[in-house]
């Protein structure tokens, strides 16, 4: 996969809209984090990550189907052409959101736009949910993909395997991402993986693996339309170790105590958006001025809808009970019988 994703590199390198459209979906999960974080302590935030976020997310065709990583959650949907009021309503669980207040956005985000969430509360199933949508678009011949964002600590987890072997002895098009912020929670990935690229288990399960520096937006983006060419054309499953780093804590409110400060200033020097931000400078694909009225339009949005989204009402009973549990049933009131 070498020299075609040499080749994609410079194709991605210069095509503007991707580009744009790219470093808009990174500046506007920082802020969706910086918003988010403000307002709960117990917020996943995906900063340090968002060239993930950007490359998996951005550009994919409306019958694709994708296993977001729940740090970046909010993000993806968006990316995906969901509304940012109802992403955040959702986060708090308003009446509003997607779900009208039955689950979190950060961690199920709308299957509207073809994402699937974190259902169970455990992270490997949604591999085994991306090989199944997968499994659906090979028997109905749709040509479409799916992708699964996953974390290094998932990657260990027996059914992220069973996933990814199933996918490969049925040669079907997913995409398998590990999202490698070198965390899982507290233990770093040198102990809770081993010291190999998560990619090199690409050869045991007889498919595609490469390893591609997370923080660089357009390397992952030409790793991703690659791996995703190879699923649509029935070439099968490709395995993408995307080595980046988790600068925050597993949580806003954690101090990440377990962690070298060094390490983290180093990685916080390779940061992804500011090196997205200087190829579109260098390029001339972007201005200083038109720099800072993005960021300043993305802000000022964000903080709009997170506005909104906090004054907007809660779920009545009846929007969280049980009446749509049965097919033409009602709910008569708060504890009335289902008809």
């Amino acid at each position: 996969m070498t020299g075609a994703i040499e080749q994609a590199r410079q194709r991605v390198a210069s095509d503007a809209p991707l580009l744009r459209r790219m470093y808009e979906t990174m500046l506007a999960s920082r802020e969706i984090d910086r918003a988010a974080g403000s307002a709960d302590g117990h917020w996943h935030a995906a900063e340090g990550e968002e060239a993930v976020i950007a490359a998996c997310y951005c550009g994919l065709r409306d019958d694709d189907w994708v296993a977001p990583h729940y740090r970046g959650m909010v993000a993806a949907a968006l990316a995906r052409g969901a509304d940012l009021r109802r992403l955040l309503a959702g986060i708090t669980g308003k009446a509003t959101s997607y779900s009208r207040g039955r689950y979190r956005s950060d961690v199920c985000a709308p299957i509207e736009q073809r994402l699937i969430g974190l259902y169970s509360g455990a992270l490997g199933p949604t591999l085994e949910y991306a090989t199944g949508t997968a499994l659906a678009a090979k028997l109905d011949r749709s040509g479409a993909v799916a992708i699964a964002v996953f974390g290094d600590g998932t990657s260990s987890r027996g059914n992220a395997h069973e996933a990814i072997n199933l996918a490969a002895v049925l040669g079907l098009g997913v995409v398998f991402v590990c999202q490698n912020n070198q965390f899982a929670i507290s233990t770093p990935a040198a102990r809770g993986v081993g010291a190999r690229a998560i990619a090199d288990r690409g050869a045991a399960y007889g498919i595609e693996g490469v390893a591609v520096d997370g923080n660089d937006a357009i390397a992952l983006r030409a790793a991703v339309e690659v791996a995703i060419a190879r699923g649509r054309a029935g070439d099968g499953p490709t395995l993408i170790d995307a080595q980046t780093y988790r600068v925050a804590g597993h949580l806003v409110a954690d101090p990440a105590p377990y962690r070298n400060a060094d390490d983290v200033a180093a990685w916080r020097a390779r940061d992804p958006i500011a090196r997205l931000r200087n190829h579109l400078l260098t390029a001339g694909l972007l201005d200083e001025a038109g720099d800072a009225a993005l960021r300043e339009r993305l802000r000022r949005e964000v903080d709009a809808a997170m506005a909104l989204a906090a004054a907007d009402p809660e779920p009545a009973a009846e929007t969280i009970g049980t009446g749509e549990v049965f097919a033409g049933g009602s709910v008569a009131g708060a504890h009335g019988s289902t008809t």
